[in-house]
């Protein structure tokens, strides 16, 4: 029987690449422990340095006909162990903003998202009483609040006067302001501004 203990890293890693599992359990024996110390120095958590030498030698031999390993396998295994462990802690730490944020949203969410809803109603309720006032003064009520053109403008679009668009743009602003209620129109002039 062949013993592994005797070979150099680099004769393992062809044998490793040519799918040899007995020099993929000799290089595990001779890693594992030095790795997860290593491991363990860095995350002060000995599940997680367990779970990064099992991640470690896992990807080792699913990746090992890919790998490129020249000659220092000690220094290919402690590197892959610090980017886990990076890897590991970015990942706690995007786990902990997404806590946060859960968290700050139970807190406050529901106000933001009632507030947003509110809006919302509010909007499609206007949204429909534009769409409810006569043609002619919704295309004027349109051109002026949606499009910001001045009454002049809207005059030589529609072929008419200004004094005919400033008719009926305030009689848009009475009907709405009536069907609306007062706080909705106040909300519709200062939404149309922005």
């Amino acid at each position: 029987m062949v013993n592994y203990s005797n070979y150099s890293d680099p004769d393992l890693v062809l044998l490793l690449k040519e799918g040899d599992r007995n020099a993929f359990a000799e290089i595990y024996h001779r890693y594992k422990l030095v790795l997860h110390h290593h491991a363990w120095n860095k995350t002060r958590n000995d599940i997680d340095a367990q779970d990064v030498i099992q991640e470690i030698f896992s990807n080792l031999w699913v990746k090992r006909e890919a790998i490129q390993i020249e000659s220092n396998l000690s220094g290919y295994l402690y590197s892959s162990v610090r980017n886990h462990i990076l890897n590991l802690f970015a990942k706690k730490q995007l786990q902990q903003k997404y806590i946060d944020s859960i968290q700050h949203y139970s807190q406050h969410g529901t106000a933001v998202t009632d507030h947003k809803v509110r809006e919302s109603m509010l909007a499609e309720a206007i949204e429909k009483e534009i769409a409810d006032l006569p043609p002619r003064m919704r295309e004027v009520f349109e051109l002026s609040r949606k499009q910001h053109l001045s009454h002049k403008q809207i005059a030589e679009i529609m072929g008419t006067t200004e004094q005919t668009v400033k008719k009926q743009m305030s009689n848009a602003l009475k009907h709405l302001r009536k069907k609306i209620g007062f706080f909705a129109y106040l909300y519709l002039l200062w939404m149309l501004k922005h």
